[in-house]
């Protein structure tokens, strides 16, 4: 069978780009054969589309007028016209694409469910019925978890939401990532969903420091002796990587100079705790500013490292680049402080890593994970929001998390029974095999109807 995997952008270091490449690795090892289709193909080959391309410029300019402001458009009309005209263009080459490429099977992902390109929601919507190809839909989020789509400037945005996102048609099948989505699409749309988690692959090799990443520290001006804390994940709102900002900033206060740290670095008077954020900024400026503003009040380290991250290690003349294994390796410590997440990539990377993690409970891990009996120091599961618009969590709760997390960190056996029971229930619940077994029971049932 051939398979489409479908997508804004592929071939990066973003949540759904990695999951998608676990089921290409999967489906490839099953027999199948797997094309990546997308708006930008990054350090993965793919057949491109440029008008899916996550920043498109006409797309960034719907995305503002549709949910923000109708500042580029005369009328409602005027809008839905070029969209229309957007949509046109993407539903020809997609269905090029599927009768050149002769998919048997489509699988698009966040397309037809998030709302950020309208018009390739009306584009693959069209060019499934036209074509009859077979289609699942990987939901990996939901416009309706979502802020920015709450609001549309204008009617025919709310109906499409409601029509495309995703679309009821007997030739589609939905896939979610947790059992609340899950809940919200039967709800709401009468749809019978099947829920596989997200994996990882934890028999590949382990990450570790070698000949290439031995500088990692030193590139980003972090010593030896200091204790180095990731955060793995994009810059967004609903990362709240304050949450991170106020741990680091109180951890930094609990470990006493002169503490042997887990690895048997002795904590000095030079060593300082230092926050590395590696993931991509796709926030809001304000938010950005917001965070460097409060890093900067609670003298808070904070280095931004992802111009030298990337999907994969490379490098030329005199530029070096990192890949998000290499953070993963060098670091200490992993901060997870998201208040909303569709399932938890970073989560499983840093179980993966062996590292151990701080976690925000936010709704699906306390849904869908907890219960699987990994550990971590929690920062509980309910938050507030400050006048300046962003999150914090009781002041009691970020004391006892400190204290577990610096319990860890200075005690090498208790870090190491952390994070060898966490790898445990990874490789039990989140692997490849898991996913294996899950994806035969998707394509089964898909080939049945």
């Amino acid at each position: 069978m051939k398979i489409a995997l479908a997508h804004f952008r592929v071939g990066e270091t973003d949540g759904v780009s990695l999951e998608m490449e676990k089921w290409k690795t999967t489906y490839e090892s099953m027999g199948h054969e797997v094309v990546m289709l997308a708006g930008s193909e990054g350090q993965s080959e793919a057949y491109v589309i440029e008008e899916m391309h996550y920043k498109h410029p006409e797309n960034l300019k719907f995305v503002e007028n549709a949910y923000k402001e109708m500042k580029d458009y005369s009328s409602a009309d005027a809008m839905k016209e070029d969209m229309l005209d957007y949509a046109n263009r993407v539903e020809e080459k997609l269905v090029t694409f599927i009768q050149d490429e002769e998919i048997d099977l489509l699988i698009p992902n966040n397309i037809l469910s998030l709302g950020w390109n309208l018009p390739a929601g009306v584009a693959f919507t069209n060019a499934i019925e036209k074509t009859e190809v077979r289609t699942i839909c990987h939901h990996h989020d939901f416009h309706w978890e979502r802020d920015k789509y709450q609001n549309p400037t204008a009617d025919f945005v709310k109906e499409w939401l409601g029509q495309y996102f995703p679309p009821v048609s007997p030739r589609i099948s939905h896939v979610v990532i947790n059992s609340l989505a899950q809940d919200e699409l039967k709800k709401h749309y009468d749809i019978d969903a099947t829920v596989v988690p997200n994996v990882f692959d934890f028999q590949r090799e382990p990450w570790s420091m070698d000949d290439y990443n031995e500088d990692f520290r030193e590139t980003f001006g972090i010593k030896k002796e200091d204790v180095l804390i990731l955060q793995a994940t994009r810059i967004a709102e609903r990362k709240a990587i304050e949450l991170g900002i106020d741990f680091v900033a109180k951890l930094q206060d609990q470990l006493e100079e002169g503490t042997t740290l887990y690895n048997g670095q002795p904590f000095t008077a030079s060593s300082e705790v230092v926050y590395v954020l590696a993931g991509l900024d796709e926030a809001e400026p304000e938010y950005i500013q917001a965070l460097k503003q409060k890093a900067e009040d609670l003298g808070v380290k904070m280095k931004w490292i992802n111009h030298s991250i990337d999907h994969s290690r490379w490098q030329e003349e005199d530029k070096k680049v990192y890949s998000l294994w290499d953070a993963y390796a060098a670091c200490d410590f992993i901060t997870y402080p998201s208040i909303l997440e569709g399932w938890g990539n970073q989560l499983l990377e840093g179980m993966f890593a062996k590292k151990p993690l701080l976690v925000y409970e936010y709704p699906v891990f306390e849904r869908d994970i907890k219960q699987s009996g990994i550990k971590y120091p929690s920062l509980g599961a309910e938050h507030q929001t400050t006048s300046h618009g962003l999150v914090e969590v009781d002041s009691e709760v970020m004391d006892q998390a400190v204290r577990d997390s610096v319990e860890i960190l200075t005690s090498p056996d208790i870090y190491e029974e952390v994070v060898e029971a966490n790898f445990r229930i990874g490789k039990e619940l989140y692997s490849y095999e898991a996913l294996q077994t899950y994806l035969s029971n998707v394509l089964q049932e898909k080939i049945k109807q």
